[in-house]
């Protein structure tokens, strides 16, 4: 496939500019460039690249999208609908309070939801990502110490099966990163909690179920040695679509939590952005969410200030049409289908781990939540088939692959897939899911190089992972 920039002809035009109704800017000549190079194709042309393109890109509604600890499930088209109500769409940023009380209360409701669903106190909308909410979140965690006047709580405590953004977060919020190492069953060992929890402890991060996929039996014990030693438990809900509904973090101990609304509430991930990283905590932290939060007063809800707050995280109040349809997807399933969802993520992971692993092992042989984590070190040793090789395979036939080589633990999990059907697939599309791992398997065995070699079909080859690491290739250079 061409190019747009290929398919440019000189002094073809396929638009027409209207003539300015505002005074034009002139910018300064210094900011200018005079080398953009912009294609010059006609309208038709245009248009055909463009939906040639999109039929070379591939998401939920393109097929089954196992993606690990990422939650790519099924975005009903009523969400959209809702978010593109004109009373919502038309309103701007900036408008004076008194005029979006639909907006506010939008958001309230949103809140509150939220908050009933994590077991949190107060929570605040604005946070853009998860990423961003996990940064967030450490930052009340450091301004709540801060106005104890607790100044040597400097570590934040990570399980070394953590997302790799926590220990990011919680250096780029000023702390040191302390990691905690995993028992023989990949939860936290408590004696080296133990050993590593002291005065000099903020939090600890964790993610319960964890990136395995497994649910932290000792969570209990977990968050009695945090506590007692003055710190904090701060939960990542990347992965609360397994457990929403059955249990809030709130009773298991969690002091601080970040959602994600574009994963367990359904709203499109969308390519990168927008998102939505809405941080939620108990009574304590309150003071310091960030400025303003959405709360009822006298009967309506209403923008309120705290002078103890961190301020702003987000220009405005966060990704408002990702709020509409998080909400849309709350108030349409109710407490009973939300936990029906987190019941049925939990039955399909099950089902098609027990269906694989006299083929692949899991790295803990036991009950998974709503993933859970193939070891594939006996399969590369006896055939040299990598999970790279086996995903690839995947590509091959219609299938998203799977989470590669995540989490990492040397001698540990070495060589992984881990798979996450979500809720929203039919036991059809899992059998022949199913089915195509194990035809993979045997083709390992049979004709390695194929796989190697692998995709066959896809769009684009097998690129060279470190050359294209090395030098990419950013820029369109006419030849």
């Amino acid at each position: 496939m061409e190019l747009i920039f290929e398919k440019s002809r000189e002094g073809v035009r396929g638009a027409t500019i209207r003539p300015l109704e505002v005074k034009p800017h002139v910018i300064a000549e210094k900011y200018t460039r005079k080398d953009l190079d912009l294609p010059e194709v006609a309208e038709v042309d245009m248009a055909r690249h463009y939906t040639e393109l999109s039929k070379r890109a591939f998401g939920v509604d393109s097929g089954f999208y196992p993606l690990g600890s990422c939650t790519m499930k099924y975005n009903p088209k009523l969400h959209e609908e809702v978010a593109a109500l004109p009373g919502f769409v038309h309103t701007h940023p900036y408008a004076p309070e008194e005029s979006v009380k639909g907006n506010l209360e939008a958001m309230g409701i949103l809140c509150d939801r939220l908050m009933n669903i994590t077991g949190m106190d107060g929570m605040t909308l604005q946070p853009c990502a998860g990423a961003h909410g996990e940064f967030t979140g450490l930052l009340l965690i450091s301004a709540y110490h801060r106005n104890r006047k607790d100044t040597k709580r400097t570590k934040i405590l990570i399980p070394d099966t953590a997302h790799g953004t926590n220990p990011a977060s919680a250096v780029m919020a000023g702390f040191e990163v302390v990691n905690v190492k995993s028992n023989s069953e990949l939860g936290v060992d408590l004696d080296d909690l133990r050993a590593k929890v002291g005065e000099d402890t903020a939090a600890l991060m964790l993610t319960n179920p964890s990136t395995m996929g497994l649910f932290e039996r000792n969570i209990s014990e977990i968050s009695k040695i945090v506590h007692d030693a003055g710190g904090l438990l701060y939960y990542d809900g990347a992965n609360l679509n397994a457990v929403m509904g059955v249990v809030r973090p709130g009773d298991m101990g969690f002091d601080v939590v970040h959602l994600n609304l574009h994963k367990t509430f359904s709203t499109p991930h969308g390519g990168g952005g927008p998102g939505s990283g809405p941080v939620g905590c108990k009574k304590d932290l309150i003071p310091f969410l960030p400025n303003p939060t959405v709360a009822m007063v006298k009967g309506e809800y209403k923008f309120v200030y705290s002078d103890k707050s961190i301020g702003k995280v987000s220009a405005m109040y966060g990704n408002f049409g990702v709020m509409l349809k998080a909400l849309a997807y709350i108030e349409t399933l109710g407490a009973e289908g939300i936990k029906k969802s987190a019941e049925h993520a939990v039955l399909n992971a099950n089902y098609m781990r027990v269906k694989l692993t006299d083929l692949y092992p899991t790295v803990v042989n036991r009950i998974c939540m709503h993933e859970f984590v193939l070891d594939l070190k006996k399969l590369k040793a006896e055939t040299g088939i990598t999970p790279t090789d086996i995903a690839k395979g995947m590509i091959d036939r219609g299938i998203h692959p799977p989470t590669m080589m995540f989490p990492h633990i040397p001698g540990v999990i070495d060589e992984s897939l881990m798979i996450e059907p979500t809720e929203t697939e039919n036991k059809q599309t899992l059998d022949e899911a199913i089915q195509v791992l194990r035809d993979l398997h045997k083709i390992a065995y049979e004709d390695a190089q194929y796989l190697h070699d692998a995709p066959h079909n896809a769009p684009i080859k097998r690129p060279d992972d470190v050359m294209a690491a090395r030098n990419p290739i950013l820029k369109y250079t006419k030849k």
